[in-house]
C-alpha cells in the first residue's frame, strides 16, 4: 500500500497539474514531474517471501558442485516461489547456482556429506537465479536473472541497500536496483523447510539490465565486469587477461579473466579490440588531445557523480584502491559507462586504507596506475565538478548523506525487517550496529557516536566522513 505521504504528494501534484493547465499561456508550458510507480520487483518498501525448492537430487547436485569445484557456474533445477501483498508468482524449472568470490559458501553441512533430512546444518550464502536456464523465454516480471545474497558481515543489514539506494537518489542510474526479502530453502521430503532469513535482492548486470536503461543508452553492446584473475587486475591499463570466464567443475580447467565478457560472448574478438583501443587511448592521450577525446566516450557528469558516491560511501574494495568489483558496458555508438557494484562492505567496514571514514576523496586510491579517474581529476574542472558532488551529498538540506536523514532511513528498514532476522541457519540472528570484525576499523557506528573518525571512541561514520572532507 502507499504510504499517507506518497498519497499527499499525489494530490499536490494533481492539483499543480490542473492548476497549470488552467492558467498556462501560449509562451509557457511547465513541465511538472509525474512520479514513478514504485518497482514491481525491487521494492524498497516491502519485504517479499521467496521460496527456493529443490528434489533431495538436485540439492545435492549443488553441494557436490560446491566441493568440486567451489567456483564453479554450474546450475541445478528449483522452483522458484515469490509473494508480496498476498499475490503469488511460482516459475518451475530455474536455474540456480553459488554466487560469491571470497564469500562462496556451501549451503549445507561439510565437504562430502549430502543433505541431512534430520538436523541438517544449514549456512548463509549467495545465490544466482536463472529463470530461462531450462526453460526458454521464461521470465520474472520482465526479467532472466536476479541475485540473492546474505548479509555477510552486516550486522547493520543495511550496507547494501542504503549504498544502492543513495546511487538511485543522487541520480546514478547505472546502479544495480535492489532491495530485500525473506528467503525459504525447501528440500522435498523434509519435514519443514528451512527459513534462511532477510537477503538483498540484486538486479544481475546483463542483458536485461541494459535493455531496463534502454531510453538511457543503445542496447546490445559489450558489458564487461571488472575484478581480479591469475594476478592481474581491471586497471585499465593492462590489456592481457581478456576473455569470457569459463569456470568448470575441473578447478585445472577453468578460466578467469580480468575484464570478463558478460554480453555477445561469440564476438569476443570485436569487443576485445575494442576495450584494447579503448585502454590504449586512455593512457596515450594527454592534455587538450585526452581531455576532448574522453568527452567524446563518456559522460563525467555522471562518471564523477558515481565516484563521489562511491568515495563517500567508502567502497575500498573498487576501480580506484583495487581494480575490482565495477562492470563497464560499451554500448554501440562507443560511450563507456562506468558501473558501481558490490556495496557490501562500506560506511565504516574498512581495509586495504587506514580508515574509509576519513581518507581524503582526491587521494582514495594510488595516484597512478588507475588512469580511468586520475587523468580524468586531474583536469582543473572535473576536479571542482568531483569535489561539488561530494559537497553535495554532504548537504543537511538533501535526503541523501545526511546522518539525521540516513538514520531515519536506516532505523525504517530495520524496523520493516527487525522480525524477519531469526533464521535456521542459526547465522546472524541479531540487528547490531557494528562494521565487519575483521575491518581495520571497529570503532565506527551508524546509529551513534562522534565525528572524529575513531580518534576518541566509538564514531558516525557519517558524520565522521562529511566532517574529514577537506574542501
Amino acid at each position: 500500500m502507499f504510504s499517507l505521504k506518497y498519497i499527499r504528494f499525489l494530490s499536490f501534484l494533481l492539483f499543480i497539474l490542473v492548476l497549470s493547465n488552467c492558467q498556462k499561456d501560449e509562451n509557457t508550458d511547465p513541465v511538472i514531474p509525474i512520479p514513478t510507480p514504485p518497482d514491481s520487483i525491487f521494492n524498497i518498501q516491502k519485504v517479499p517471501e521467496i521460496q527456493l525448492e529443490f528434489t533431495v537430487e538436485e540439492w545435492n547436485k549443488l553441494l557436490s558442485y560446491y566441493d568440486q569445484n567451489p567456483k564453479n557456474e554450474k546450475k541445478v533445477v528449483a522452483k522458484y516461489t515469490f509473494t508480496v501483498d498476498n499475490q503469488t508468482i511460482t516459475l518451475d524449472s530455474i536455474g540456480l547456482k553459488l554466487r560469491g568470490n571470497t564469500s562462496r559458501r556451501r549451503p549445507e553441512g561439510f565437504t562430502g556429506q549430502m543433505h541431512q533430512s534430520v538436523n541438517p546444518d544449514w549456512h548463509h550464502c549467495h545465490f544466482g537465479l536463472d529463470f530461462d536456464k531450462f526453460k526458454e523465454n521464461q521470465k520474472f516480471k520482465g526479467i532472466s536473472k536476479i541475485n540473492l545474497k546474505w548479509f555477510k558481515d552486516d550486522a547493520n543489514y543495511v550496507r547494501e541497500i542504503y549504498s544502492y539506494d543513495l546511487f538511485k537518489r543522487f541520480g546514478v542510474w547505472t546502479a544495480p536496483r535492489a532491495s530485500y526479502c525473506r528467503l525459504t530453502i525447501k528440500v522435498q521430503g523434509d519435514a519443514t523447510p528451512a527459513y534462511y532469513g532477510v537477503y538483498t535482492m540484486l538486479e544481475s548486470v546483463d542483458e536485461d539490465y541494459i535493455k531496463y536503461r534502454n531510453s538511457k543508452w543503445s542496447e546490445n553492446g559489450f558489458m564487461w565486469k571488472g575484478g581480479w584473475a591469475n594476478s592481474y587486475n581491471a586497471d585499465f591499463v593492462q590489456t592481457t587477461s581478456i576473455g569470457v570466464e569459463d569456470v568448470k567443475l575441473n578447478p585445472a580447467n577453468s578460466l578467469y579473466y580480468a575484464y570478463d565478457l558478460k554480453t555477445r560472448e561469440e564476438e569476443l574478438a570485436i569487443g576485445k579490440a575494442e576495450l584494447i583501443t579503448f585502454i590504449q587511448d586512455l593512457n596515450s592521450k594527454t592534455g587538450d588531445d585526452f581531455k576532448n577525446w574522453i568527452t567524446t566516450r563518456m559522460d563525467i557528469n555522471l562518471f564523477l557523480k558515481t565516484y563521489a558516491t562511491n568515495v563517500m560511501l567508502g567502497m575500498w574494495d573498487d576501480y580506484w584502491i583495487n581494480g575490482n568489483n565495477f562492470y563497464f558496458y560499451i554500448s554501440p555508438d562507443n560511450q563507456v559507462y562506468f558501473i558501481p557494484y558490490d556495496y557490501d562492505n562500506t560506511l565504516g567496514t574498512s581495509y586495504l586504507i587506514n580508515n574509509s571514514g576519513t581518507q581524503n576523496p582526491l587521494t582514495w586510491g594510488p595516484q597512478s596506475g588507475r588512469p580511468l579517474i586520475n587523468k580524468i581529476l586531474s583536469i582543473p574542472e572535473y576536479q571542482t565538478l568531483y569535489k561539488n558532488y561530494i559537497l553535495e551529498l554532504s548537504q543537511s538540506q538533501s535526503d541523501l548523506f545526511d546522518p539525521d536523514k540516513s538514520l531515519t532511513r536506516i532505523v525504517q528498514w530495520q524496523s520493516m525487517i527487525g522480525s524477519y532476522i531469526s533464521n535456521d541457519t542459526g547465522e546472524d540472528m541479531m540487528i547490531l550496529d557494528q562494521p565487519a570484525s575483521w575491518g581495520n576499523c571497529s570503532f565506527y557506528r551508524l546509529q551513534s557516536g562522534n565525528d572524529a573518525g575513531g580518534t576518541s571512541g566509538n564514531a558516525n561514520y557519517f558524520r565522521s566522513r562529511i566532517a574529514s572532507i577537506p574542501f
